[in-house]
């Protein structure tokens, strides 16, 4: 399974290239933005190592797909658009485990939740029936997001994190 260009009403969201490193540099840059995705802000040198780690396949003896995509936000008016955050997914026979994250200056307008939707229609026209999500107890905005996506809360937990799941 490779990721693919999908696009929403105001989104696209894009399959991660090394190219990206420079502009989500900035979008990621806020330290706030990492109270509950841990971690701090990464150069574009380390973002760039990153993502050149990440576009290649998992390693031997792994059966999973590794999906990345950086969400555009178009400009309804033609003027330039702009990289404002990541959605993903690993990709097992079984299921998929997704995140999202959104730069701070573009949160509070839905952006998570819309790129969420259609990250989550994107793997079930797939044939993915299982998506699952944690999310730290206490972040209201992240699991507002996963409702939106069709995700539950359950029982279980990972890390502390609340597991969320649909299929």
């Amino acid at each position: 399974m490779n990721a693919e260009p999908v696009r929403t009403a105001r989104l696209t969201l894009e399959p991660l290239a090394v190219h990206h490193a420079a502009e989500m540099a900035e979008v990621l840059g806020d330290p706030a933005l990492h109270a509950f995705i841990g971690g701090s802000p990464e150069t574009p040198r380390q973002l760039r190592d990153r993502y050149a780690r990440l576009v290649t396949a998992p390693p031997p003896g792994r059966d999973e797909s590794w999906l990345n995509w950086v969400i555009r936000l178009d400009d309804p008016d033609g003027g330039s658009d702009r990289l404002v955050g990541y959605v993903q997914a690993t990709v097992t026979r079984d299921r998929a485990v997704v995140a999202w994250v959104v730069g701070t200056p573009w949160q509070g307008r839905g952006i998570a939740g819309e790129a969420a939707v259609a990250l989550v229609a994107w793997l079930r026209e797939h044939g993915t029936a299982v998506i699952v999500a944690t999310i730290h107890p206490d972040h209201a905005a992240s699991s507002a997001v996963a409702r939106r996506a069709g995700l539950s809360p359950t029982d279980g937990r990972v890390d502390g994190e609340v597991v969320w799941r649909s299929g």
